[in-house]
């Protein structure tokens, strides 16, 4: 059962990062992989019309779900599509959330999962601000869902910094975690490769890290190091920066002998009161 994750490096086009999109998928799908996982801000990085993008895909008159459902049907590929702009379901001219949706090869949308939280920081690099929080709002939900490779809990990026959300999906049954990201050169180079395999560890769980890598409008600049991670912390499968799709299998026997070996899950005692409830898609 191969696992794909895709690195990117967006631009502003949004036809030309679907273009690039599309071949990275079906090297994925060449590759055997039944599930995989785009970056943080696939279809456009750079844009300030997010609003405006994510209005116009919730009433079907943008390119980006058509792409999505046409890719995931052609290459028989389930497909965990970075983020997108989208408002929310019930409103399409409220504020957009970070989006990362779950379509199945079909076509056909299983989950969705808004990011809980949002970049408000400020970093040594050409940027200085980012605030997240001025285009998106926060996620509520806590969401996990069956897929042919494994129950897969959702996240996005920062998200990786609260082990406890972590936590919430191995609760509810994940064996594999998607991450897709835009980490910062900076805050990359300190901290994405010892928490995508302590989120791994903690969980034991795959961990899906599919990030943007190279340079971008603005002279924003990606720290990559896409990743694939097995339960028990070991990178099967890592690029450092430019394009690519990486694969590995996911060994189902030998991860449950790691959960038998080591209970983690059944000798915790810390428990927070303020993690969501997570939404289970049967």
């Amino acid at each position: 059962m191969n696992l794909a994750v895709i690195q990117m490096v967006s631009q502003d086009d949004v036809q030309t990062n679907l273009r690039l999109a599309r071949r990275m998928l079906e090297r994925a799908a060449q590759g055997g992989a039944r599930l995989a996982v785009l970056p943080e801000n696939f279809a456009a990085m750079g844009r300030r019309d997010l609003a405006a993008i994510g209005r116009a895909e919730a009433l079907g008159e943008g390119p980006i779900l058509p792409w999505l459902k046409r890719a995931a049907r052609d290459l028989s590929l389930w497909i965990v599509a970075g983020t997108l702009p989208l408002p929310p379901d019930d409103d399409a001219d409220g504020k957009p959330h970070a989006c990362s949706l779950l379509i199945d090869d079909q076509g056909e949308r299983v989950a969705r999962y808004d990011k809980l939280h949002l970049f408000d920081v400020d970093v040594a690099d050409n940027r200085g601000r980012y605030r997240e929080s001025d285009d998106f709002a926060h996620g509520q939900r806590v969401v996990v869902a069956d897929t042919p490779v494994g129950r897969l809990g959702l996240t996005v990026c920062y998200d990786l910094r609260f082990p406890e959300l972590f936590g919430a999906l191995r609760e509810a049954g994940a064996e594999l975690i998607s991450v897709p990201a835009a980490f910062t050169a900076v805050t990359g180079a300190a901290h994405w490769q010892v928490l995508t395999r302590a989120r791994a560890i903690e969980t034991q769980c795959y961990v899906l890290a599919a990030g943007q890598g190279g340079e971008h409008p603005g002279q924003r600049l990606t720290f990559g190091h896409s990743a694939i991670i097995d339960p028990w912390g070991q990178v099967l499968a890592e690029q450092d920066q430019g394009e690519g799709a990486l694969l590995a299998p996911r060994d189902a026997a030998e991860q449950a002998n790691i959960r038998q070996r080591m209970p983690v899950q059944q000798h915790r005692r810390i428990f927070s009161s303020d993690v969501p409830r997570p939404i289970v898609v049967e």
